[in-house]
């Protein structure tokens, strides 16, 4: 399979990883060598960590590498399908869909792993429409089983198909979900990280209050808003406010201090601090926590 992978961001260089594991032949694309080289210096520790652990030969971690070839030219791709994983904006992903449908074969497929806009949309900036689907691949993708396979009004049948497969074959479990706002998972996640920033932002608890409790009392893996911070606070405020315009509800309103710390620039572990500070882990790598803004 020939695989471009347009971001070579967190998402981006996880898809490139997996497909390279897969026996994919992969191009790695993004606007400036530097977040190229910085995606590949991602994957070559993912795949050190790997071997050290026991789990991948140091031949299948070279062999992997070996089929990743780094791509900053927008030119012609001769690929069997493109997978964007460019920044959760609109403009930017339909600016990305109109360039793969003039440089890639007519019939390659065109998938988004968007996390909440919506693929009819993205499909109308194309001239395949049929060959246009949501592949949500999660976060670490390398190890994160689900992919959200989303299809357009006008996917082909065949499309939804070549792309089951292909999520199977990149050892993930591909669940088909409607063309709504957010799909599944985001409908139900995003809300409830925005209700845990209004507890924060309303007094109600203390940044290790509210992520202890849904540790302790939910039995969830991480807090809400270290997840948040996991995620990137930017991009939890872009899928809310695609949720509500989508769905015209004030139940997905972003939370003000949201707002407040992305226009900060803080924006969790990516930024160095979000709702924890990363610049200042003690021996143990704990996070301590920033002290919310006054309203």
């Amino acid at each position: 399979m020939r695989v471009l992978v347009v971001g070579a961001g967190q998402m981006g260089s996880g898809i490139a990883q997996v497909a390279a594991q897969a026996g994919d032949s992969v191009l790695l694309n993004d606007r400036a060598p530097e977040f190229v080289e910085r995606g590949l210096g991602v994957i070559k520790r993912n795949l050190e960590r790997s071997v050290e652990k026991g789990k991948l030969s140091a031949e299948e971690r070279d062999a992997a590498l070996r089929r990743i070839t780094p791509q900053l030219e927008w030119v012609p791709f001769d690929v069997d399908i493109a997978i964007e994983a460019a920044s959760e904006q609109l403009d930017t992903k339909l600016d990305i869909f109109r360039r793969l449908d003039e440089l890639t074969p007519p019939a390659a497929i065109l998938a988004s792993n968007t996390s909440s806009i919506s693929i009819t949309k993205l499909a109308n900036a194309t001239r395949r429409a049929p060959r246009v689907i949501g592949m949500h691949y999660f976060n670490p993708v390398p190890v994160m089983k689900l992919v959200e396979v989303i299809r357009g009004i006008a996917t082909a049948q065949e499309t939804f198909d070549f792309v089951r497969a292909l999520a199977v074959a990149h050892g993930k479990t591909p669940v088909e979900v409607r063309n709504f706002p957010g799909f599944v998972s985001n409908r139900v996640l995003c809300p409830m990280l925005n209700e845990a920033i209004f507890a924060l932002y309303e007094g109600v608890g203390s940044v290790e209050a509210i992520d202890t409790v849904m540790k302790l009392g939910m039995n969830h893996p991480m807090g809400p808003l270290e997840l948040a911070d996991f995620i990137g606070l930017d991009t939890l405020l872009s899928i809310l406010l695609v949720l509500y315009d989508g769905y015209k509800d004030s139940k997905y309103r972003p939370c003000p201090l949201l707002v407040e710390y992305v226009d900060a620039g803080w924006l969790g572990r990516k930024s160095g601090r979000g709702f924890y500070d990363y610049s200042a882990r003690d021996s143990n790598g704990a996070k301590p926590a920033p002290a919310a803004i006054a309203r």
